[in-house]
C-alpha cells in the first residue's frame, strides 16, 4: 500500500511541476500581450480587460471516448444501426437533453467516428434497410 501512495504522490507532484511550468509560460505570453496592447493603444485600461473562462460543452468527448461508446453499444446490438440511432443510444447513455440539434450533432460526430473505424477495419456498412443513413456493424 505504501508502495502505491508514494508512486502516487510522485505522480502528482509531476503534474504539479508541469502545471507551474505552464503557469509560468502563460504569465510571460500574458505580459508579451500587454506590453504589444500598451505600444498599439496606450490609454487602454488592461486590468480592465475580464479574462475569458473556456469550458468545453457537455456533450464534448474525451480523446477514445466517443470511439469506445460507439463500439460497445455496436457490441450489444443485435441488428446493424445507423449512426443516428447510435447518437440516439449515446445521448440516453450520457444523460443529455436530447434536442435535434444535439442528435443532428452527435450523428455527425459518430459517422466521423465510424468512417476512420471502417478505415481501420473494425466497423463496415451493410446494406440498408431503405433510407438516408448508412447502417453499420462491427467487422467480423
Amino acid at each position: 500500500m505504501v508502495t502505491g501512495l508514494v508512486k502516487r504522490r510522485a505522480a502528482v507532484a509531476g503534474e504539479m511541476k508541469a502545471a507551474q511550468a505552464l503557469l509560468a509560460s502563460l504569465a510571460k505570453d500574458l505580459e508579451t500581450l500587454d506590453a504589444a496592447i500598451k505600444l498599439v493603444a496606450p490609454d487602454l485600461d488592461i486590468p480592465a480587460i475580464a479574462p475569458k473562462m473556456v469550458r468545453p460543452p457537455d456533450d464534448w468527448s474525451r480523446r477514445g471516448e466517443m470511439s469506445r461508446v460507439v463500439l460497445s453499444i455496436m457490441r450489444v446490438a443485435n441488428k446493424p444501426l445507423t449512426s443516428r440511432e447510435i447518437a440516439a443510444q449515446m445521448i440516453v447513455q450520457r444523460g443529455l437533453a436530447s434536442t435535434p440539434k444535439l442528435l443532428n450533432l452527435m450523428s455527425r460526430r459518430i459517422a466521423g467516428c465510424l468512417r476512420d473505424k471502417r478505415d481501420k477495419g473494425l466497423v463496415r456498412n451493410v446494406e440498408t434497410r431503405g433510407g438516408q443513413y448508412l447502417e453499420w456493424e462491427i467487422a467480423r
